[in-house]
């Protein structure tokens, strides 16, 4: 099984499950896929109409993880549920914050 979180040079990229209109905004911790890949759950409470759930999306990680919204972009999977992040320049102690959030059943 990969490693939930990649690191090349000082970019992170990893996935998240999003669910949109979840009645409040929280990370919810690691899951792991049918196919073996791990996700980070998250819900935020906006609807996905016009990305806003993708920009709430981006100002939770910001706040949780301590990292300007500007060094987080959703690369893949933008009108999907699950997305792909990629936070660049990200400092070592953003992978570690990441790596140590709880895994969900």
């Amino acid at each position: 099984m990969a490693a939930p979180v990649r690191r090349s040079g000082d970019t992170l990229t990893f996935r998240v499950r999003l669910t949109p209109r979840g009645g409040r905004d929280a990370i919810e911790g690691w899951s792991l896929g049918a196919d073996g890949t791990e996700y980070l759950k998250a819900r935020v409470s906006r609807a996905p109409q016009n990305g806003e759930a993708n920009a709430a999306l981006i100002a939770l990680l910001s706040k949780t993880l301590g990292v300007a919204r500007s060094r987080i972009r959703i690369i893949g999977g933008e009108a999907a549920r699950m997305k792909t992040i990629q936070i660049s320049p990200a400092p070592v102690s953003v992978a570690a914050r990441l790596e140590a959030m709880e895994n969900v059943q």
